[in-house]
């Protein structure tokens, strides 16, 4: 017998096959190398090496060539079918054939799935049904692993770690027992681990609390988030989250442990007492009324002080008192009470929201009037036969006009509206008679609408007046001269407010809506009033509180009103014969329809952008109308021009872009606010 190595060198001849029709050679030469092989395990060599090379073999052949060679037993699925290239130039253990073969079935679309006694050979699409190892495996075997995590979540991993996984594989988390399920081939599942494992880190979720002496922890937490805002500018996460809590003044960090080491160096900087010694500090306010609110502040805590509040404390060691020229507050306290102060003042001293309200009142009116009467009168007293009038209440009758046809000039006041006829007897001797006629047909509309708009700042009333002040008629007097029969009649007259007003006060709640106090009086001359004398007035007054949404409209009242009235004067017995009782009597009829509406509308102005945009809109509406108005020259004054509204100047940007300003630091300067110059334009 051949030496074994010998013997191993012309195997690769005997197996190697160039085509399918050759299998059974490669088997029956694998054959005679397995018997060799048993020799040789006989003997108690194990180490015998092989080098297969197959070219465009049939996929089946090769499992045959594979189970010969290892004593392992294979089942295969019936889609399973390939042609397989398969080439060595070095000599390969029996392992190491079996993990070659096993990537060449990857290499294909298929998948080893070893059982207790039996390798199943599968397509890769269903390998992940079948599972493989629970643990053990290597190379391309295929295994399934569960890997438990301690420090973050295992459902966000899913995603991050799907695309690192081949379509036939599979991954999913349990997020009650924060575990990841991989099944994938051994190497693959094994460089997963590893990148799991470095993800799975202790330090990013640590909280770290750092109690400050002498900084306020909310001062502090802003400077750091100001440090903070480079790295999210550049699109990554902040590199330490930090919070303040205000109670025990203490700031809170999250992050991994060199970053809250950075963090902490810097905190120990900032909490050094001032190196300019003292308790005072100057705080500049933005919103807040200075003097009312050293009032407030020296209230509270001197109350605090003297119920004990904070021990050690005498009386008169807060004090603080305001500079209304610079409205900025003197705080002159120790430094946990002064904590105290500026984190009162941080709540307070703050942007309010304003509120614009629109009230609408509309006011539709219509009256419709007809009179109509005949009045006469009887003059036989020339011939004793006697004299007979009527007079009823309706228009002017005959009586009236007869006074003011008396004396030299009649007054024209005297002659009634509508149209009057006059027919008669008037001679010297017999019974003299006349007859007037009087008939008035009238109609009246009436359409208003007013719309007076307010803005004011949360819970702050406001109030706007439109009218007249029109005189009232309060009393006539008459006073004797010095000469003897002279009087001096005077009259006194008092002035009142005639026309819309509106007060109230709004209450922004959390949300979107408004509360609103209102109280909204509308006043109007009633048709035909003139002069200080028998003035009448119109009046409407609501007033009510009512809970509205940014931005919609509510009805607060209204009245709709329709009145007949019928009025009929005759004379007994003639105004009811049938044919002639017209002639001896007056009727009149009016009827009154009025509908009035008092709407509302609230309009949250939150930010100064709000704010501009309304005003640009009101303001570019009333330029629009001068606009339209200078188109036509001004009759008889050609070289005039008429009055018009500037145009609204750009709004400058602030270098930061943000239309909000951050607090400026003490004595500086605060300026104005800016924000995008496009809405400068109006809407």
């Amino acid at each position: 017998m051949k030496p074994p190595e010998a013997t191993v060198r012309r195997i690769p001849t005997a197996v190697s096959c160039k085509r399918r029709c050759r299998g059974r050679v490669a088997v029956a030469a694998l054959g005679a190398f397995l018997a060799l092989s048993g020799q040789q395990a006989a003997l108690g060599q194990d180490d015998q090496q092989i080098m297969p090379n197959y070219r465009e073999a049939d996929i089946r052949q090769v499992i045959e060539a594979v189970g010969a060679v290892t004593g392992r037993n294979f089942l295969v699925d019936p889609r399973v079918n390939a042609d397989v290239t398969l080439l060595s130039f070095s000599p390969m253990t029996p392992d190491t054939f079996y993990q070659a073969f096993l990537s060449t079935l990857q290499v294909h679309g298929f998948a080893a799935v070893e059982a207790e006694s039996v390798v199943q050979i599968i397509p890769d699409a269903t390998s992940r049904q079948f599972g493989g190892s629970a643990e053990a495996g290597r190379g391309a075997d295929i295994v399934t692993r569960v890997v438990e995590l301690t420090s973050v979540a295992a459902t966000p991993l899913v995603p991050i770690l799907r695309p690192l996984i081949p379509q036939a594989g599979n991954i999913v988390a349990h997020a009650e027992s924060n575990i990841l399920i991989i099944s994938d081939r051994a190497a693959n599942v094994d460089r997963m681990v590893n990148i799991i494992r470095r993800i799975d880190v202790s330090g990013a979720s640590d909280i770290e609390v750092i109690t400050l002496e002498n900084a306020s922890a909310t001062e502090t937490v802003r400077m750091l988030d100001a440090l903070s805002q480079a790295a999210q500018a550049a699109g990554g996460p902040a590199p330490v989250q930090a919070i303040a809590d205000e109670r025990t003044n203490s700031v809170l960090l999250s992050g991994t442990e060199s970053n809250r080491l950075r963090y902490r160096a810097l905190i120990a900087h900032l909490d050094t007492p001032s190196p300019e010694g003292g308790d005072t500090q100057v705080r500049y306010l933005r919103y807040a009324e200075a003097e009312d609110l050293a009032e407030r502040l020296q209230a509270q805590f001197d109350l605090v002080e003297a119920a004990g509040g904070n021990a050690g404390l005498d009386a008169g060691d807060i004090n603080i008192w305001a500079d209304p020229g610079t409205n900025a507050l003197v705080i002159d306290a120790p430094a946990n009470i002064l904590q105290d102060i500026n984190a009162v003042i941080d709540r307070i001293d703050i942007r309010r929201a304003q509120v614009q309200v629109d009230a609408i009142i509309v006011e539709v009116s219509e009256e419709i009037a007809a009179e109509l009467g005949v009045t006469w009168a009887l003059d036989g007293s020339a011939t004793d036969n006697g004299i007979g009038l009527t007079n009823f209440g309706i228009g002017r009758g005959i009586v009236q006009l007869g006074a003011a046809a008396q004396g030299n000039m009649p007054s024209p006041d005297a002659v009634p509206q509508g149209v009057t006829i006059g027919i008669g007897r008037f001679m010297d001797a017999g019974t003299n008679w006349a007859a007037i006629i009087s008939a008035l047909q009238g109609d009246a509309a009436t359409n208003i609408v007013s719309t007076p708009t307010i803005v004011t700042l949360d819970n702050e009333e406001a109030e706007i007046n439109v009218g007249q002040e029109v005189p009232f008629l309060t009393g006539a007097f008459a006073s004797t001269g010095a000469a003897q029969g002279s009087l001096n009649p005077f009259q006194t007259i008092q002035r009142q407010p005639v026309g819309t007003r509106l007060t109230l006060t709004p209450q922004i709640n959390e949300g979107s809506g408004v509360k609103l106090t209102i109280e909204q009086e509308t006043s109007s001359l009633a048709a035909g009033a003139a002069g200080a004398v028998d003035l009448v007035t119109n009046t409407r007054t609501i007033t009510t509180s009512v809970f509205v949404e940014d931005g919609e409209m509510l009805v607060l009242g209204g009245l709709m009103d329709d009145q007949l009235r019928q009025d009929e004067q005759r004379v007994p017995g003639l105004g009811r014969i049938p044919g002639f009782r017209w002639l001896f009597r007056a009727r009149n009829a009016e009827r009154i329809k009025t509908n009035l509406m008092v709407f509302i509308r609230p309009t949250i102005l939150r930010d100064s952008a709000e704010a501009r945009f309304e005003t640009n809109a009101k303001y570019q509406y009333l330029r629009d109308l001068q606009l339209e108005a200078a188109e036509e020259p001004i009759p008889l004054l050609r070289g005039e021009e008429r009055p018009l509204l500037p145009e609204l100047p750009a709004t400058p940007v602030p270098p930061s872009g943000d239309a909000e300003a951050e607090d400026p630091a003490p004595g500086a300067d605060t300026g104005g606010e800016s924000a995008d110059p496009d809405d400068g334009d109006g809407p």
